[in-house]
């Protein structure tokens, strides 16, 4: 699913309007009525509403969605700002006048110059109709004092559009504190790219999109930079196995992983390749781990290293389809040196590596590193680990935007793991990921993950392609684990273990 920029969204009405025939005001319609028939099926018409609407778009849907509501046998009580007493758009007017036309005795304030703040209660429902996603300058004092009051009523919120002081696109100097944080966010047509960033997803709480029949043809038509993985982009991307096909045509996969007291993190990430249906798979690790390797994951081969405890170099002895390196592996010296040596290596060969955990700790050791990576190589940092190979970010969206920024400079694939894992590509495109469960959160579970892309890269799937597959089939294992164990009581075991059931289901 595409996610378009406010610029774009902008681009895409005026289209509908001039090639199309629709009106705005038909536009604004279809939202109000959608707005209304989506609050008419959560609550009921005894629930006491208050309907804030603005002086722009945003209003006019409100004060529609209030029209449709009454029908329905709510009664709301209406605050429309209008602040001078001349700002009203055109199409808020239109819809003002409409309402009070079929509702003479509707309960509508409509504030002109002096500026006050009704009381809540916990047991209300609140529609926010104030700015829409177009906003682009800070709230006024007096609007932030508003939310922070409806904010502090724990009342339920119905956001219209976007939270109302929230930007469409990114929110670099918005302070979430004083914004209300919606129950229920209801965009025109489309999910906004600040849905999909941490620090917001708790103002925006569930959402969903209200379909108002904007020009397909424009949207077809419009680049993006900026995509939410879904169930069906995964199923299209995935490619069926011939009946004639053997272990050889889905290639071999090394995976570096383990030391002394981490040969946990080798075995996980070696279930997640295997289950990810990679055709051959080896594992390199030191000595010690020859026993754990062997009877945890007999259907891996085992590599090792020369030295007891940990890894001291890293020389490949054939031609592998896929290499991934980081999971369990420490930061000693010797581990450090391999590590760069190797990479020394990979980049004057121009072959892409998967680096994760104590690899992406071991170059934040030393920078130089960052160097030699070699093309379209997929980091898979979370947020502490990206924070030292980059520098400390203040927010999960300064951390997105360096994202961004180093992918490109380093020619490489940033797979940024939180909430909505990004996948930042060097040309700049960012796909966010809509799989998933906070189940998610076990040690362990990124070993997994490194392991089904790398087993994905080794099946032939391009490392933006595979990066993008596995953290979807990767989520959706968790919510597998989840309907079984619940949040708590999943562990990485049964994440990668639930691999293999994922892809069926996508499969299928």
């Amino acid at each position: 699913m595409k996610i378009f920029t406010n610029e774009q969204i902008r681009d895409i009405e005026r289209r509908t309007v001039e090639e199309e025939g629709v009106s705005m005001v038909e536009l604004i319609e279809r939202a109000g009525e959608g707005i209304a028939n989506e609050i008419a099926e959560r609550w009921q018409p005894s629930k006491r509403t208050i309907v804030f609407a603005g002086w722009g778009n945003n209003g006019a849907d409100a004060l529609v969605a209030s029209r449709h509501l009454i029908d329905k046998g709510f009664d709301p009580q209406i605050y429309l700002f209008n602040i001078g007493g001349k700002r009203l758009s055109a199409e808020c007017e239109a819809a003002k006048l409409r309402l009070l036309d079929e509702h003479p005795d509707v309960k509508l304030t409509e504030i002109t110059y002096q500026f006050f703040i009704p009381e809540f209660e916990k047991d209300y429902l609140v529609i926010d109709g104030i700015f829409g996603s177009g906003l682009d300058r800070p709230l006024p004092q007096s609007f932030s004092m508003l939310l922070r009051a409806v904010a502090d009523s724990q009342a339920d919120v119905v956001a219209i559009d976007i939270p109302s002081g929230l930007f469409g696109d990114w929110n670099t100097t918005v302070v979430n504190n004083n914004l209300a944080p919606a129950t229920l966010t209801l965009p025109i047509e489309f999910p906004r790219l600040s849905f999909f960033i941490d620090d917001h997803s708790e103002l925006i709480g569930q959402w969903k999109a209200i379909n108002v029949g904007l020009s397909r043809k424009a949207m077809r038509e419009a680049a993006y930079k900026y995509y939410l993985i879904t169930a069906r982009d995964v199923k299209r991307m995935l490619q069926p196995r011939s009946l004639t096909c053997s272990k050889a045509d889905f290639g071999s996969a090394l995976i570096c992983a383990g030391s002394y007291g981490m040969m946990g993190a080798a075995v996980l990430s070696a279930k997640g390749c295997l289950r990810s249906g990679v055709g051959k798979l080896t594992v390199y690790s030191p000595r010690c781990g020859y026993y754990v390797m062997q009877s945890s994951v007999p259907a891996a081969m085992f590599a090792r290293d020369s030295h007891d405890v940990v890894i001291s170099e890293i020389t490949l002895t054939q031609d592998y389809d896929a290499v991934a390196i980081g999971p369990g592996i420490g930061h000693h010296d010797f581990t450090i040196n391999a590590l760069e040596n190797f990479l020394k290596v990979a980049n004057a060969n121009g072959r892409p590596v998967v680096l994760d955990a104590d690899a992406l700790n071991c170059i934040a050791m030393r920078p130089i590193m960052l160097n030699y990576l070699p093309v379209m190589s997929v980091l898979t940092p979370h947020a502490a680990e990206f924070d030292r190979l980059f520098g400390a970010q203040t927010s999960a969206e300064t951390r997105l935007l360096k994202a961004i920024e180093v992918a490109k400079y380093h020619n490489v694939v940033i797979v940024l793991k939180g909430r909505f894992t990004a996948v930042v590509r060097p040309d700049g495109k960012v796909h966010f990921n809509s799989s998933g469960t906070p189940a998610l959160a076990t040690a362990g579970s990124g070993d997994v993950l490194t392991g089904v892309i790398a087993g994905l890269i080794a099946q032939h799937y391009k490392p933006e392609t595979a990066a993008v597959l596995g953290v979807y089939i990767h989520g959706l294992a968790g919510e597998i684990c989840a309907e079984t164990h619940g949040t708590y009581g999943v562990t990485a075991e049964d994440i990668a273990d639930s691999i293999g059931i994922a892809i069926k289901s996508l499969m299928e």
